[in-house]
């Protein structure tokens, strides 16, 4: 079988998307460049290795949902699944570069938007690993089909104000919030009655003792 070795060239946000993704060019380079390769059904697993980069106290506060508090962090922090993709890597011989779409979501129930959001700066440490199929082309002339396995991968880095640029272009100046149909019919019951004209109106009327509550439970006591 063709050995194949992958190395990530760079990422960048694609534009006219129906919903947000990434592209990360992808460099294949096969070992045997006499070999043809008729093409490569490629499959991708993003993991986010959240434990090899420093965290701000901010973006500490903001990472308690997932990871608890920081002085535990030793033992709760760990990598995350992003997404898995795919791509059709075209005939080549040698080696090629290709588009790997990564869809991002902006659901605030997934962990990797809660990580990516909690985030002010820096880049973010990858994993890519690699599995599919590989057509290619043997001595003979014959058509020959094998696996990749997943013990390819490679490391890379993608920069955090990349991805806010990618959410701000898709959504500006807003965020998708996903709640169950009971608790959105309520709310959509008191957005009636109180002759509220949007959500942010409606939202606002809901925060307003919570959030003086909160502020009055955190003042200091004399």
């Amino acid at each position: 079988m063709p050995e194949l070795d992958f190395q990530v060239l760079g990422a960048e946000v694609a534009r006219y998307a129906a919903s947000p993704q990434l592209v990360f060019k992808l460099l294949l380079t096969a070992a045997d460049t006499e070999t043809p390769i008729h093409n490569v059904m490629l499959q991708c697993q993003v993991r986010i290795e959240a434990m090899q980069r420093p965290y701000e106290p901010q973006e500490q506060e903001r990472l308690l949902e997932l990871f608890g508090a920081p002085e535990r962090w030793s033992q709760t922090l760990h990598s995350l699944l992003w997404t898995s993709t795919s791509a059709l890597v075209p005939r080549f011989q040698g080696n090629c570069t290709v588009d790997l779409p990564v869809p991002c979501s902006y659901d605030f129930n997934v962990a990797a938007t809660k990580y990516f959001y909690a985030l002010e700066t820096g880049e973010v440490p990858l994993t890519l690993l690699f599995s599919g199929s590989i057509f290619y082309e043997d001595p003979w002339g014959g058509l020959q089909i094998d696996r990749i396995h997943w013990d390819k991968e490679v490391s890379c880095r993608l920069p955090v104000g990349m991805w806010r640029e990618m959410m701000a272009h898709y959504y500006p100046n807003s965020v998708w919030l996903v709640v169950r149909q009971d608790v959105f019919d309520r709310l959509y019951q008191y957005k009636r009655h109180q002759g509220l004209a949007t959500w942010e109106q409606t939202l606002e009327r809901l925060l307003g003792p919570a959030e003086k509550l909160t502020k009055h439970e955190s003042l200091p006591s004399e």
